[in-house]
Parts: C-alpha cells; structure tokens; sequence
C-alpha cells in the first residue's frame, strides 16, 4: 500500500513540476542566436530588457530587422531603442500564412507598447495590409501612417507559442523622435544576450481588453480596406490588466509544494 502511494505522489510530482517550467517555453534570444544576420537586433533586445518581457508571454510574434537596418538605432539611448523596438513585439501568435490571409484584408495588431499605460489613439498598434499582388505591408497605427515596412520571412516559431518573423526596416511612430536626430548613447560595449529569468519571480501586464475594431484577424481588424490606418481617436490608452502567467506559475509551485507536504505526512503516518 505504502509503495502504491509514493508511486501515485512521485507522478503527480511530476506532473506538476512539468507544468510549472512550461510557463517559460522559449528564449527569444536563444532562438536568434541560430540564425545569422539578427546579432544586433538581439544585442538591444537583451539592453533594453524586452527579451525577458517576451520570454515571460506565452504567445508572441517578434517582428526582427536585419542588422544593416536595424544599426542605426543601436548607436542611440536604450530608452529610445525600447520606444522603437516594443512596437516589434506584438502580443499574438502570427504566421506568414494569418498575415497573408487577413480577414478583411487589413488588421490593427496590439503591440508590447500598449501594455505601457503611455499608449495614446493607436500609437500602440500597428497596421498590417495584405495588397492584392500578395505583399505583406505594415507601418504604425496610428491614422495617416505609411506603411512602409514589408513582411519578408518566417525566421523561427514555435507554434503557437512564440513566431520570428523578418520585416525589412522598424516600424517608427509618427511623433517619436526622428530617429536621424535621437539623441546618441553614452560608449556603451554591446552585451550578450541575457537568459531568461525563472517565470514565477516577476509579474508582468497583459494587453488591455480589446475593442471591437482593435481586435485581430477573426473580431479587431481594422474595418479599413486601404493602405492607411484608421482606428480610434487619440484618447488615453487603456491601462493594462495583469498577465496571468505569474499567478499559474506560482498556483503550480503551491500545488507542487502541497503534494509533497501531503506525501511526507502519509509516509509518516504509515
């Protein structure tokens, strides 16, 4: 009897330890490092700490900038990278073929930046186009943007966890400092790309709660049919609510931790 009842413990042990590390299933900046080309863009990603905000997200698509493009904005402050870069994380699982066969054509997708409280109007969306001759185009959302950035290729994805996929310059905000005339960073040495920190010690935001036209493919497309993006006023963003990926990380730790109380106990008792 006694041998039944650490067998069944030791597997819902298991069970539980399991699901408590699949919190944190990737390493975006692990997942670049196998591919050439993106040594710049996961460079700032680990200075300005957007790696671990990714790592913390269950689902994400980063869009990534080759280092000719991309080299630029490394020579500027890391505040002003952040600004730029958040706008390259959005906040949902996107292939190349969802891209490529939007609902209506065009959607507003809600982006890492959103989640700040800083956001205002769309400036924390941006807008993706699928044209009629198949390109893939996308620029900020707010109203009257260009959309002068293009899907290139799917680099790396998990699906449906985290997708990388190439665009062909940033996506820069109207508003945001000319990143010609951004202010120049202090001599800084370009580190390494940082591990990702154990899931359960941090709580990060979520997006906010979605309205009907920020939405993605299937309920917030844009209901634009043009190359322009056309949503909300410029009112406050809303603040986000808290991610719960924290609370089911440390809810598994608690389960974890009463199995093994519960065990020791009945071995104790026997």
């Amino acid at each position: 009897m006694s041998s039944l009842i650490f067998s069944t413990s030791l597997t819902i042990l298991s069970c539980l330890l399991l699901l408590s590390s699949s919190a944190c299933a990737f390493n975006i900046t692990k997942l670049l490092d196998r591919y050439d080309g993106y040594g710049t863009f996961n460079s700032l990603l680990s200075q300005t700490r957007l790696a671990d905000a990714i790592n913390h997200r269950r689902t994400i698509t980063v869009f990534a900038v080759q280092d000719g493009q991309v080299s630029e904005l490394a020579s500027k402050s890391l505040d002003f990278a952040k600004r730029i870069l958040m706008n390259h994380v959005i906040l949902d699982y996107y292939d190349m073929q969802k891209l490529k066969h939007l609902k209506r054509k065009t959607a507003l997708l809600t982006t890492l930046y959103q989640t700040t409280g800083d956001a205002v109007g769309n400036n924390g969306h941006v807008n993706v186009t699928d044209f009629e001759n198949g390109e893939v185009r996308m620029g900020s959302g707010v109203r009257g943007s260009q959309l002068d950035v293009t899907l290139n290729k799917l680099v790396a994805a998990q699906p449906y966890n985290i997708s990388v996929l190439e665009v062909s310059g940033l996506i820069i905000t109207p508003g945001t400092e000319d990143i010609h005339s951004a202010p120049a960073a202090s001599p800084r040495k370009m580190l390494p790309p940082s591990p990702a920190p154990a899931p359960h010690k941090k709580k990060h935001k979520s997006p906010p709660a979605y309205s009907p036209d920020m939405e993605d493919t299937d309920e917030d497309e844009s209901t634009s049919d043009g190359p322009v993006a056309d949503g909300p006023g410029d009112d406050k963003a809303p603040s986000p609510a808290k991610s719960g990926a924290g609370k089911s990380s440390k809810a598994s730790l608690g389960l974890v931790a009463t199995v093994v109380t519960t065990f020791l106990a009945t071995q104790l008792v026997l």
